[in-house]
Parts: structure tokens; sequence; C-alpha cells
């Protein structure tokens, strides 16, 4: 017969940033850092994997210089285009119930 399964660990944010860090300065190795967060080694290169690709995408995201008011006026735009969407769709209805309004008196 096969052993017995263990229950899943799930670690928390911190404990993982905590390991991926460690690993990252080399006090610890991907093993060793398995058998202290009682987990699996691929669960561990998962960790690696996913800081690794969060830390590329911020700083993709992330411009050189000071963030000015870009991001209000960003916020504000969006809203102004969600606006325009909105009143747009409305001005569509109003001209579908004034032709067909029009087109009934025109039968009588």
């Amino acid at each position: 017969m096969s052993a017995p399964r263990r229950a899943k660990r799930f670690l928390t944010a911190e404990q993982k940033y905590d390991l991926w860090q460690r690993m990252l300065t080399g006090q610890i190795t991907t093993v060793q850092a398995a058998a202290e967060a009682g987990v699996d080694r691929s669960t561990v290169m998962a960790l690696r994997k996913a800081a690794r690709d969060g830390a590329i995408a911020a700083l993709q995201a992330s411009r050189p210089g000071r963030p000015k008011a870009d991001r209000a006026e960003a916020s504000e735009l969006a809203g102004l285009r969600a606006e325009v969407v909105r009143l747009s769709a409305t001005i569509v209805e109003q001209a579908v119930e004034l032709a067909a309004l029009r087109g009934k008196a025109a039968w009588g």
C-alpha cells in the first residue's frame, strides 16, 4: 500500500515572501525551504516562478520619474468615457422610440 497523503499546507503571503527572499539571497536552498515550510519542492518552485513573474510585471509597469496627476486624469477620463457610452445608448433608445411613434402616427 502507498503511504497516506499528508494534509495540504497553505502558506501565508508573508511566509512565501520570507522563503523567497531567503532563497534569493542564498541563505537557504529550495530543498531546505520546502522542508522548513512542510511543502513539496514543486510548491517552492511554483512560488519562485510566481515571485519572479510578479516582480517582472511590476518592473515593466513602473516608469521613471515621479508619478503625476496622470492617475487622477486617467480615472476621470475612464468615468467620462463610461458616461459617453451610457448617453449614446440612451440617445439610440430615444431615437428608436421616436421613430416608432412617428411611424404609428403616419399609419392612422
